[in-house]
């Protein structure tokens, strides 16, 4: 399992914006589940889309789903910021399993790829945007 506690790196990992169009599941620690939309993605967290905020500092379990599986990391929830509907309320990831986490960033670097040729870069992203951990 990959654990997060290292101290933080010099430069930020990439984000994938995927404007909320990613649906996940969120497992709070009494059991209850919520819904959420998916607005940022990199392999130290990313930026949901809530109806209602979730506590700071909470831990959740999580379930994104990309085309080639689902990741269930478990995350930190960090300050919420009011939207214009509902909130955006950022985590990081706190746990996730080593398969995972390959899976995610293969998902992400592939993201951030389309991203990169949608804006007429051509089909090779910047070098930093594929650098590993």
């Amino acid at each position: 399992m990959t654990q997060f506690s290292q101290p933080r790196p010099a430069r930020r990992a990439p984000r994938a914006n995927l404007r909320g169009t990613v649906a996940v599941a969120i497992q709070l620690e009494n059991g209850r589940q919520l819904s959420g939309k998916l607005h940022q993605l990199s392999v130290t967290g990313g930026l949901l889309e809530l109806a209602g905020y979730i506590e700071e500092r909470a831990w959740v379990g999580l379930a994104i789903p990309f085309a080639s599986g689902t990741v269930h990391p478990t995350a930190e929830m960090m300050f919420p910021m009011r939207a214009t509907i509902g909130y955006l309320q950022p985590f990081r990831f706190t746990r996730v399993r080593e398969e995972e986490f390959h899976l995610l960033e293969r998902e992400i670097t592939g993201l951030l790829k389309q991203a990169v040729a949608g804006h007429g870069l051509g089909a090779n992203p910047p070098r930093y945007f594929l650098e590993s951990r």
